[in-house]
């Protein structure tokens, strides 16, 4: 049985043909309300969940077993075989595991992985296996200046510099960075405000809005590099940052989220370090990282990373207090 990963459709109109004069608006209608539901969840999502259901439908048809509705015991079985033959980690099990929940509720059966069989399975392998995340190590503020120190005066140069920048002193996500348009740049008194549209913790689009204050040198000032790039590249409406081609010539194609991460991780690469260890989010644990190295205040951090759980801001702010506030320092050793 094939299913997509967003809800079942809704039932079409019993008695209004479509060729009849209240018919066709009851279909509209109808397509209208099935957009709305699949705009509950964002693509990446929506693309992960059906990757996901695929993968454990296909398990099942190589080992016999029923993929819809599943039992509790066929979750148990190919958790395990997931995680101790194949080797996945725990993120990739619990996210398959979502997958499997999401499309047994939309089918209208009760998810296997809420009984207690399941749970208490879980529980175990948690133990069993350590859940501590691989986190991708933060570009700090020493590393930032070190790596523009890299970057050449070419128009290609003039973007990255200005992506870095903004990206580290905004505190960005990846994605975030990629769909900026210069329309949501405006200039204060006091520095740039950039209006985020959407985010991963802001799906309905609420937005909010990031001061960028002036650096305190002309080299590492993110509004200098940002106004010397949209500048060079002519930008008067539409991406904020968009490719270049090895001419040296700007093209209208927006930079994508990956290619943010290959940004940071190519010149990473130049001072040294392993660029497997870095990515897009680098940049935004950076700032996080630095900034409660620099004693600012949770509230302060919170404001520019838009954070909502202050457990997981916390986590930044422990690796950068980890010397400042170290207890084995300055008692006379």
């Amino acid at each position: 049985m094939e299913l997509l990963p967003a809800p079942a459709p809704l039932p079409g109109p019993p008695d209004a043909p479509e060729n009849s004069p209240g018919g066709g608006l009851l279909a509209r209608l109808l397509a209208q309300a099935e957009a709305s539901f699949r705009a509950a969840r964002a693509g990446s999502t929506l693309r992960a969940y059906s990757h996901d259901w695929r993968e454990f439908r296909a398990w099942c048809e190589q080992n016999a077993l029923v993929a819809l509705p599943a039992s509790p015991q066929t979750v148990i079985l190919y958790s395990t075989d997931l995680t101790k033959n194949e080797r996945k980690k725990w993120n990739t099990l619990s996210r398959r595991l979502a997958a499997i929940s999401q499309l047994h509720s939309q089918a209208g059966f009760e998810s296997p992985t809420r009984t207690w069989a399941v749970k208490q399975f879980l529980q175990g392998l948690r133990r069993e296996l350590g859940v501590a995340p691989v986190r991708k190590k933060p570009v700090l503020v020493d590393d930032l200046k070190e790596i523009l120190k890299q970057i050449p005066d070419t128009m290609l140069g003039k973007r990255d510099r200005a992506l870095l920048l903004l990206g580290f002193s905004g505190a960005f996500r990846r994605s975030e960075l990629a769909a900026l348009n210069v329309e949501d740049i405006e200039e204060q008194r006091d520095g740039i405000a950039v209006k985020i549209g959407r985010s991963k913790t802001d799906q309905e689009g609420e937005g909010r809005r990031i001061g960028i204050p002036p650096g305190d040198d002309r080299a590492t000032c993110p509004i200098g590099a940002l106004a010397a790039w949209s500048s060079a590249a002519q930008l008067t409406s539409g991406p904020l940052f968009r490719s270049v081609n090895r001419h040296g010539q700007v093209l209208d194609r927006r930079l994508s989220g990956e290619g943010v991460a290959i940004v940071v991780k190519r010149y990473v690469e130049k001072l040294g370090h392993d660029p497997a260890q870095f990515a897009g989010h680098s940049l935004r644990s950076g700032l996080a990282t630095s900034a409660a190295a620099a004693g600012k205040s949770e509230r302060a951090i919170m404001n520019q990373t838009g954070h909502r759980s202050v457990t997981t801001l916390r986590r930044y702010i422990r690796e950068g207090n980890l010397f400042r506030e170290n207890a084995a320092g300055g008692i006379g050793l």
